[in-house]
């Protein structure tokens, strides 16, 4: 849960740094969020969340 959060928190500010830059503008930004609204309730979203998962722990796995 903590993972998906931060994850939902960066994604959202990346969003809003791209809108306020001219990067991208608001129409497509709100296609872009209800895309993702949209396949999270699809059968997909599982098998999204596994990738996301394995690549969260690849990530910590990582010896710095």
């Amino acid at each position: 849960m903590a993972i998906s959060l931060s994850v939902v928190l960066l994604l959202g500010i990346v969003l809003v740094v791209l809108i306020r830059g001219g990067s991208i503008k608001g129409g497509p930004a709100v296609v872009a969020v209800l895309f993702g609204f949209f396949l999270a309730s699809t059968g997909m979203a599982d098998d999204i969340q596994r990738f996301l998962n394995s690549v969260a722990e690849t990530i910590n796995e990582i010896q710095f």
